[in-house]
């Protein structure tokens, strides 16, 4: 279980709350080694991850937590987190910003400085 000494622990800032918060229903994480970062939230979603280029890791979802913190301080600074669940009728539908992109910085100068 994810908790407030979890977040500690990984030295996680508040903007990971969402999500902790998925976590628990996580099936797996995957990350194209750039910038995208997902939590599968089914088994169909993380049977397409398995099948795909992006790295994947399928453990606990406190090792999990920490994987995708850690992917995220080594992402360029497009990077974002979503969750995503299979949706036959809109597959589009099936995407939930977790950590949207850009909202971890506090104007856009922030962008330039993710590289000092």
């Amino acid at each position: 279980m994810i908790t407030a000494q979890t977040f500690r622990e990984l030295d996680l800032p508040s903007l990971f709350v969402p999500v902790a918060t998925a976590m628990p229903e996580a099936r797996l994480v995957a990350w194209d080694g750039c910038h995208k970062m997902y939590v599968a939230l089914d088994d169909v979603e993380a049977d397409w991850f398995r099948n795909s280029d992006y790295t994947v890791v399928e453990d606990t979802p406190e090792i999990m937590l920490a994987t995708l913190k850690k992917w995220w301080d080594e992402s360029c600074p497009l990077k974002f987190i979503n969750g995503v669940v299979s949706n036959p009728d809109d597959p589009n539908a099936g995407f939930t910003s977790l950590i949207g992109q850009g909202d971890w910085c506090e104007d856009e100068d922030d962008w330039d400085d993710e590289d000092e």
